[in-house]
């Protein structure tokens, strides 16, 4: 079943349910969701964005949720900082388990094993394949510092 399934399932579900708030957020997906499928009308994928890039635009969604829950917690709001985490946690739960460093760490001393990646000079392709194959697994803002440690930088 395909993400796009999902969200489809999950908007049912919370309406059956009534639970105003997870429909919001699947709503609020949905409507990403095709405005990057408008933009990508007539290029290589007609219209219909893959599922990686799908799984990039909720983690982009759980980091503005998650920056919208620190501001929230500062200004002492806290009925925004409840509707925050909840958003995080719908949002979180379309994505798939994510990796711990352990895990990282092997993902990516195999990837530089195998396209031989020789030094720091070589982090753009490794970093590349990586999102190419762990698309939503991984937060790759802190995964590039451990790309890096790998190849000696």
């Amino acid at each position: 079943m395909s993400l796009r399934d999902d969200f489809t399932t999950a908007v049912k579900d919370a309406m059956k349910s009534g639970d105003k708030a997870r429909l919001s957020v699947v709503r609020m997906i949905q409507a990403g969701l095709k405005d990057r499928d408008i933009a990508a009308r007539g290029g290589e994928h007609d219209g219909k964005i893959p599922e990686a890039e799908i799984l990039s635009m909720l983690q982009k969604m759980i980091k503005q949720a998650h920056e919208t829950l620190e501001t929230a917690v500062k200004a002492g709001r806290d009925e925004m900082a409840a509707a925050s985490k909840a958003e995080i946690e719908t949002l979180s739960s379309f994505l798939p388990k994510q990796m711990d460093v352990a895990e990282t760490k092997a993902a990516i001393a195999a990837v530089v094993g195998e396209i031989g990646a020789a030094g720091v000079k070589d982090m753009g392709k490794v970093m590349a394949v990586l999102k190419e194959r762990f698309a939503g697994q991984m937060d790759f803002g802190k995964t590039s510092p451990l790309v890096k440690e790998a190849l000696g930088g």
